[in-house]
């Protein structure tokens, strides 16, 4: 019974440390060194794309909508499968006691209702927040727009600056809905117990690593070197 309660107080939160380290380490990236990153370098090149839009150009706005379909459709997409996780997650606690007996081997950790409730709990903690940043996110999209394709006023005001601050904000909670989503899925293997945990917390971490950073090639490395 003590391995049981050990391996659920080790390694689920080793695994929910290596993930939020690694997105700390990769912020930091971000911050200091945005080019080695798929991520800043994105930032940098939209940046760069956005000033180079003129409010109220029609060819411009329709760019602009064009731009931002994807990433709006995606957006839902993540708001609308965190949801129904949530909903998935509330209606299977109420069976969840009834069925421990099915998962009564040792390795599916320990079945106490604290730990029954610490699992279906932070499986629907982060999938509430995913869907919290990604419907924010579609709102200051949807907001960009807006403020794309609206004409410029009488010059006392100019609106581009906080245009591109709400363009920005909607990428950036667009990215936290995704990651919070990705993290939700370790936490759903915890109900397989702690081990499928740590190694969909491993695999998870080692997939967006490469997905994450640039691979270093010769055109890169020149670049960095000019």
């Amino acid at each position: 019974m003590r391995v049981i309660t050990y391996s659920d107080t080790v390694l689920v939160p080793l695994s929910l440390f290596l993930t939020v380290g690694y997105h700390a380490y990769l912020w930091h990236s971000i911050k200091r060194k945005p080019s080695v990153t798929t991520i800043g370098h994105d930032v940098q090149k939209r940046k760069a794309w956005f000033l180079a839009l003129k409010e109220g150009d029609e060819k411009a706005g329709m760019l602009a909508v064009q731009s931002t379909r994807n990433t709006l459709m995606v957006t839902i997409l993540t708001a609308s499968i965190a949801i129904l996780i949530n909903l998935a997650l509330a209606a299977l606690t109420n069976n969840a006691y009834d069925a421990a007996h099915l998962f009564g081997s040792t390795l599916f950790g320990s079945k106490s209702p604290k730990i029954f409730a610490l699992k279906y709990g932070s499986a629907c903690f982060f999938s509430s927040f995913s869907f919290l940043c990604s419907s924010m996110a579609v709102g200051y999209l949807i907001d960009a727009n807006f403020l794309i394709n609206a004409t410029p006023g009488d010059g006392t005001f100019s609106s581009s600056p906080y245009t591109q601050v709400v363009f920005e904000r909607g990428f950036l909670l667009a990215l936290f809905g995704n990651r919070l989503l990705c993290m939700t899925f370790p936490l759903l293997m915890w109900m397989f117990g702690p081990v499928p945990v740590a190694l969909s917390s491993g695999a998870l971490v080692w997939g967006l690593y490469e997905l994450d950073f640039a691979r270093r090639s010769p055109l890169y490395a020149d670049k960095n070197r000019a």
